[in-house]
Parts: C-alpha cells; structure tokens; sequence
C-alpha cells in the first residue's frame, strides 16, 4: 500500500526539508511506520535512534516531533539506513532496516550516473527523471516492503539531563561538563585537549 500520509503533511516535509528526494521518501516512510507501529505516543516518550545523518532523518523529526534539541532524536553515526523507535512510556520499541533490494533497478543506472563526475546535459537530465521516478516507487510500495521490522528488547534511551558546565581552563569557554577531558590537572574542552595531547 502506497504512503498513508496525508499530502498536505508530505508538502510541509518537503518544504522543512528543502526539496524532494529518494532519501526524504525513506525518511517519510519510516516515520510512516513508526506512527502507525506506536499510535498515540506522545512526543515527549516517542524516541528515534537513527543510524545515518542523511535527508530522510529531516523528515523523520517533522512527521514524528523526534528532535535534536528535545533530546529524544539520537544518532549513533552507524551508516546504516536504520532507525530505532521506543515509546519511554511503554518500553515497546522497535528497529527499521531499509531493504536495498526495493530500490530496484534504477538504483543501478543512478549510481553509475552519479559515479561519473562531470555529466552531459542529457544525463543530467536522465539522473533528475531516475531520481523522481525513484522517488515515487519508494512512496508507493508499501512500507512493509521498504523496511525489515527487528522487535527491540533493550530499554528505551534516556531522556536528555541537563548538566553542570565547566570553564575550559585553556581557552575559557563554558562546556558541557561530560563534554571535559582532564589533562595534566586541568579542564579542557574538546578541542583545546585534542589539541593539546595530540595522540587522538
């Protein structure tokens, strides 16, 4: 069954996100799931642990409210298309992996379009009409098809904590204090103790 989602909010995901693409599509589709899988679930308990950082995961804080800032979007920078959804409420949880397979033939010629470098108009072209006739297969076929569901067993993350800051003593900036490192008796942030040690 294609996409359930009401154009209008599909419209508003392309426009969040700044234009329409295969990887939005996939985004779209898992959130799709996600809140069919967890109907009801408040913004506040639903969780997304995300694998990759490309432009589906846009459309994933738009549709679901799972969000950096709220602390309840984590990405564990993995490469993989796969995301993780939990409801804090109930523990249910659940992992979504794409299937590569449904991209289909198309896939193909877009690579070899892609890995070419400098293209011809007329490939351009072909590669625009690949990725818009890509991008509607992914939202039609049905979601099932699109994604492996692997049920979770794990608790679901924490939520976020507010914690101390702490003055760097190298360059004076406040930071997060789990964010210090300890260097020869002193606090350092980041990127004054990388600098700093050189070994990492």
């Amino acid at each position: 069954m294609s996409c359930q989602i009401e154009p209008t909010k599909i419209e508003a995901t392309i426009a969040f996100h700044g234009h329409s693409c295969p990887g939005l599509a996939i985004g779209i589709r898992a959130a799709e799931i996600a809140l069919r899988e967890l109907p009801g679930v408040d913004q506040a308990d639903l969780v997304c642990v995300t694998e990759t950082d490309m432009c589906g995961v846009d459309a994933i804080q738009f549709l679901t409210g799972c969000t950096y800032g709220k602390g309840n979007l984590i990405h564990r920078d993995c490469g993989k298309l796969a995301f993780s959804f939990h409801d804090r409420r109930s523990g249910r949880g659940f992992r979504l992996v794409f299937n590569q397979q449904a991209r289909g033939e198309l896939h193909r010629e877009m690579v070899a379009l892609m890995g070419k470098g400098l293209l011809a108009e007329t490939e351009q072209q072909r590669l625009q009409a690949l990725r818009a006739e890509m991008q509607q297969r992914l939202m039609t076929l049905p979601a099932d098809e699109l994604f492996a569901i692997q049920p979770l067993d794990q608790a679901p993350p924490r939520p976020a904590r507010v914690l101390q800051s702490l003055v760097c003593d190298d360059c004076g900036e406040s930071t997060m204090e789990s964010r210090t490192r300890r260097f020869a008796g002193r606090t350092l942030c980041i990127p004054c103790f990388a600098r700093i040690e050189q070994k990492i």
